[in-house]
């Protein structure tokens, strides 16, 4: 899954979803925050994207270094047409 988040310092930033524990996210967008060293984020404060094209699904099966995460993070931007992270709030 992909998410985006809603809340704290890094609102409207871009994130692929490692793991789902029930309350927190563990999140990596293979630049701050990599692979080795999540970010662990309550699921309240994180908009998860559950529409997403079949080719950025396939690219989820198999991430297995950060590289992977940024070239799916920037393909769905691409597909998308427009710039998600930053500092404002996309509805998605």
């Amino acid at each position: 899954m992909l998410a985006v988040s809603r809340a704290g310092h890094d609102k409207g930033i871009l994130y692929v979803v490692l793991k789902d524990d029930g309350t927190y996210f563990w999140l990596s967008d293979g630049r701050r925050r990599l692979l080795e060293t999540p970010k662990k984020k309550k699921q309240k404060h994180v908009q998860v994207i559950r529409h997403l094209p079949e080719e950025i699904r396939v690219q989820l099966q198999s991430i297995t270094m950060d590289a992977h995460v940024r070239r799916i993070l920037k393909d769905y931007q691409n597909l998308q047409g427009s710039e998600i992270s930053g500092c404002e709030s996309q509805d998605i």
